[in-house]
């Protein structure tokens, strides 16, 4: 599933051929994704201007002038991109957003894991409430971590990946995260200390942030928009090699399943 950094990269590379422009028209060549698409789709959006394209945890937002925003989630293998509007139809391309530029955005998911949704202005939709603070804002540090994981006795990497706690740590950077702060992802979440949690907030802000100047990592069907690869995976240093040797110590990588999300880590470099 594509995670923070795919969508960030995925929201940069669209703002500058979407925003400001109007939507002429929605072509819908299926009713629904993941759940049934609103109404309010192809009957609100035609005729407004997009103001921002703006994330919010792993959505994106269609702002438009008026208000109301148009939500999207890219799922399991969703892809979004700009396209002359004459681009031949495949199989998989089920929804195009017409633009005053003579340009479609054009909304691509072969599994169907997707979502288009609609917020009404002056609302937030039921899937945004309750959610946790940005990584890269300034609400996330290691006071904030220390504080929300008192009590805790969940594992920390699950607890680093609870929505609500914060948005957008995945499994792979969650992994990379806990490597860089050299500490074990199967620590129950309220023994860590304050200290270093302030190196988990620093070691997830400065890894996520470096993935999206990279493009995100190249997993699976993700594309960018104009679709090259990200160049993240290559430089990972723990998820996906269990059993291979440490880049810190040289001593074999432990793989195991915490929280029911595979996990790998160094058992010396990680206490």
């Amino acid at each position: 599933m594509p995670e923070l950094p795919e969508v960030e990269t995925t929201r940069r590379g669209l703002a500058p051929h979407v925003e400001g422009r109007r939507i002429t028209g929605v072509t819908l060549r299926r009713p629904d994704l993941r759940w049934p698409i609103p109404a309010e789709i192809s009957r609100e959006l035609p005729g407004q201007r997009i103001a921002a394209v703006r994330r919010r945890a792993k959505y994106l937002l269609l702002d438009t002038e008026a208000g109301d925003s148009a939500l999207l989630h890219l799922g399991m293998s969703g892809m979004l991109r700009v396209l002359p509007a004459d681009t031949p139809v495949a199989a998989h391309d089920h929804v195009d957003l017409g633009l005053d530029s003579g340009r479609v955005l054009r909304f691509t998911d072969p599994r169907r894991f997707g979502s288009l949704l609609w917020q009404p202005a002056g609302t937030e939709h039921e899937l945004l409430r309750g959610l946790g603070p940005e990584p890269l804002s300034d609400a996330f540090d290691g006071d904030y971590l220390f504080a929300r994981s008192r009590g805790r006795s969940a594992p920390v990497k699950t607890f680093l990946m609870d929505q609500r706690i914060v948005v957008g740590v995945g499994n792979i950077y969650a992994a990379e995260s806990l490597f860089r702060a050299g500490i074990s992802p199967t620590r129950a979440a309220g023994k860590v200390s304050r200290e270093r949690y302030a190196a988990l907030a620093l070691a997830a802000r400065e890894i996520l942030a470096y993935a999206i100047t990279r493009g995100g990592t190249t997993l699976r069907d993700f594309l960018n928009p104009d679709g090259a690869p990200g160049y993240f995976e290559q430089e990972l240093a723990v998820y996906g090699r269990g059993g291979l040797p440490c880049p810190a110590c040289g001593g074999p990588l432990r793989e195991a399943s915490i929280g029911q999300r595979a996990s790998v880590w160094c058992p010396r470099c990680q206490r």
